[in-house]
Formats: structure tokens, sequence, C-alpha cells
């Protein structure tokens, strides 16, 4: 079963943020099994705190085992040092259906 990793990011800094850490993680995501579903700024919290203006990202991996390897992986923590300081991030890993991306054709 496929899994989804969605990362909620503050930005502080967003051309540091793109720069670095997003360019490494782009490069690095699909050596591990992942792609991205979506990628992008400007989101609108409807309820709780965190998340007005924040940056959204979401990630397919073939299962959690190749989820969990990517973020255990000793490439990723050289990677998300890259980010420190420069955002306050919330990382959540779920066990999903495989989602169709439709009107790609």
């Amino acid at each position: 079963m496929p899994a989804y990793m969605i990362v909620t990011a503050k930005v502080h800094d967003r051309e540091k943020f793109i720069t670095g850490y997003g360019a490494a993680a782009a490069a690095l995501i699909p050596q591990f099994g992942g792609e991205y579903l979506l990628r992008g700024p400007g989101a609108e919290c409807l309820e709780g705190e965190f998340g007005e203006g924040a940056s959204m990202v979401i990630s397919k991996w073939p299962d959690r085992a190749a989820a969990l390897a990517f973020w255990n992986s000793a490439e990723y923590a050289e990677v998300k040092r890259l980010r420190e300081g420069l955002a306050d991030v919330q990382v959540l890993l779920i066990d999903g259906p495989d989602i169709a991306v439709v009107g790609a054709g």
C-alpha cells in the first residue's frame, strides 16, 4: 500500500529554503522511490494555528518502509540540516490507497 508524506512548513527565508534544502531534497526523493504530488506555498489555514501562509508538500512512496528509509537515511540527514533556522516544519506519514493523478495526458 502506498504511503504519503505530508509536510507543512512555515518558511522564514523562502529563497534560501528553496535553493538549498528544496533543491537538495527534490534530487534525493526519487532515489528512494518517492515522487511529489503537490508542492506549493500559500496554504490557507481554516482551523488550528499552524499553517497560515505555509508551504505544503505531499509526496507519494511505494510503501511506508520506503518513506522511512528516505527519512532515516544518512543522505537525508545531511539535506535536512540545510533547512535549520529557515522553517518551522510539521511532517506526517500515512498509509493510503493509490491516488491516480487525473489530467496527465
